[in-house]
């Protein structure tokens, strides 16, 4: 069995510091890399924990001078980037550290790239090719992860909402990996279990959609088929009976997530987006709701694929069928609605969803193809 009271690390893609208390060496790194007035972004929940205000004394100790931005929306708009882009210019920082979940993450890395890039901040979405127009360095930039959900500390992209229509747009550029990623399990034992079952649950929708997404990418399909395997073997201990080894599992299967969909992301995205924009959905739970019905709309001709996740997640048996019967046993045993409407979704929404589910960014990797009757059929059958 791994100790994960030992701090390890390894390199995938980037710098990553992995284990219990890996926390307590942020203010080396800052130091050694010679930077010592981090702006920290972060959410307005996490700034007020024990464990945040233990970061920022640990900081302080050592002389470094420390802003916190914190302003920010659970679905992040563009105003809270230009916030923070304000605050970093203001109070003269010189780095960035990312802390929390995915919408402090995104932030943070939106805020990077806002310093020295000053173009309206969605030229830059990669749907329409901005990624052209990063041209210019970033600031030193740490992720340290709360969650085990988007895996966004090992990401390259910021999804940022238009504040008007809600609308995500994707901010990418490899420059926007961090310089080192702090993945310290030890904080996130202290979340609630909805929290963790949502985030993981996210966790487990990137690495299913990012095994099955069309294109050929051998080496996050590996990843993808661990992840699922460490996910399915730890997150009902994590929500329920939380211990280090099943949270350091679900922070490990997170950020493996995160490198695996880099080969894509498919349906249940599409589906789970459009909660997130027109009833501000928690992006994990929209995910976990959804996550049945875009298996389902996917097996068909896709056998050997499920027969594959199914023996990765020790299923009683290798079908489709298992398969989804096992995904809506686990979001009702760890208290997850399985049904639309018990999020809020009236048929009144249904048309609105559809149109902005087939807009969507990510179905277009779906191993199908994806019409918007069939996304009205979706949300029908599964509200």
């Amino acid at each position: 069995m791994t100790d994960f009271n030992t701090i390890r690390q390894y390199n995938f893609p980037t710098v990553i510091r992995f284990g219990a208390g890996a926390i307590k060496e942020l203010p080396d790194h800052l130091l050694k890399a010679g930077f010592r007035h981090p702006l920290i972004v972060t959410d307005p929940t996490v700034r007020q924990l024990g464990f945040f205000k233990e970061i920022i004394k640990s900081l302080e100790l050592k002389g470094i001078s420390v802003e916190v931005f914190s302003d920010i929306h659970k679905n992040p708009v563009k105003s809270d980037v230009l916030a923070g882009g304000d605050m970093f210019k203001a109070t003269n920082r010189d780095s960035i550290i990312g802390i929390g979940g995915g919408a402090g993450m995104d932030v943070a890395r939106a805020i990077a790239l806002r310093i020295n890039h000053h173009r309206d901040l969605f030229d830059y979405d990669d749907l329409i090719g901005g990624d052209q127009y990063v041209t210019e360095d970033v600031p030193f930039f740490i992720t340290i992860p709360t969650t085990s959900g988007t895996g966004s500390e090992v990401g390259r992209s910021a999804i940022i909402s238009e504040d008007e229509t809600h609308r995500k747009r994707i901010l990418f550029s490899p420059k926007l990996l961090a310089k080192v990623v702090i993945a310290d399990p030890l904080l996130t034992m202290d979340l609630p279990p909805f929290i963790t079952a949502a985030t993981g649950m996210d966790a487990l929708t990137h690495n299913m959609e990012a095994f099955i997404a069309k294109g050929f990418h051998p080496l996050a399909e590996g990843i993808a088929l661990e992840g699922m395997a460490l996910i399915n073997a730890s997150i009902e201990n994590a929500v329920h009976h939380p211990d280090l080894e099943s949270r350091s599992k679900m922070m490990i299967a997170s950020l493996m997530g995160a490198v695996a969909f880099q080969k894509g992301l498919g349906v249940v995205h599409s589906l789970a987006h459009p909660l997130s924009q027109l009833i501000d959905t928690h992006h994990g739970l929209a995910n976990a709701v959804n996550l049945p019905y875009g298996m389902q709309f996917n097996y068909a001709g896709l056998e050997p694929q499920f027969r594959r996740m199914c023996r990765s997640m020790e299923l009683s048996g290798e079908t489709g069928e298992v398969m989804i019967d096992h995904l809506f046993a686990l979001n009702k045993s760890l208290g997850m609605p399985t049904r639309l409407r018990e999020i809020g979704v009236t048929e009144d929404h249904i048309e609105t969803l559809s149109d902005l589910a087939f807009a969507d960014f990510c179905h277009p990797n779906n191993p199908k193809p994806v019409s918007r009757e069939d996304f009205r059929k979706l949300y029908l059958t599964a509200l």
